[in-house]
């Protein structure tokens, strides 16, 4: 009995077999800003869960009860997103006002 057949490739496979060159995962272009830019920001949302909303009501049954699982869900998503702009220092945040001081 002879044993397995290997299959032949043709002298081309190699060449399609070459992996394109390897780049960062970000891309290697990379635009510097200039002093003067401004970085964009992110402000957060009033209402997190309005795009969704917008899409019309839940398609299966039970939905009212489902609901607030997926806004608590959505909450804690657009909170997580907001921590990680404030850690990149792209929080959009609105200046205090000043405190009176009192008088004696």
């Amino acid at each position: 009995m002879s044993g397995p057949r290997r299959r032949r490739t043709p002298a081309r496979s190699n060449q399609r077999r070459r992996s394109a060159p390897t780049r960062d995962f970000w891309g290697t272009e990379r635009v510097e800003q200039a002093e003067g830019d401004r970085r964009s920001v992110i402000r957060p949302s009033e209402h997190p869960t309005a795009l969704v909303e917008s899409l019309g009501a839940l398609p299966f049954p039970g939905g009212q009860v489902a609901q607030h699982y997926f806004d608590a869900v959505y909450e804690k998503a657009t909170s997580l997103a907001l921590a990680l702009a404030a850690s990149a220092d792209l929080l959009e945040v609105e200046p205090e006002a000043p405190q009176p001081t009192p008088e004696p």
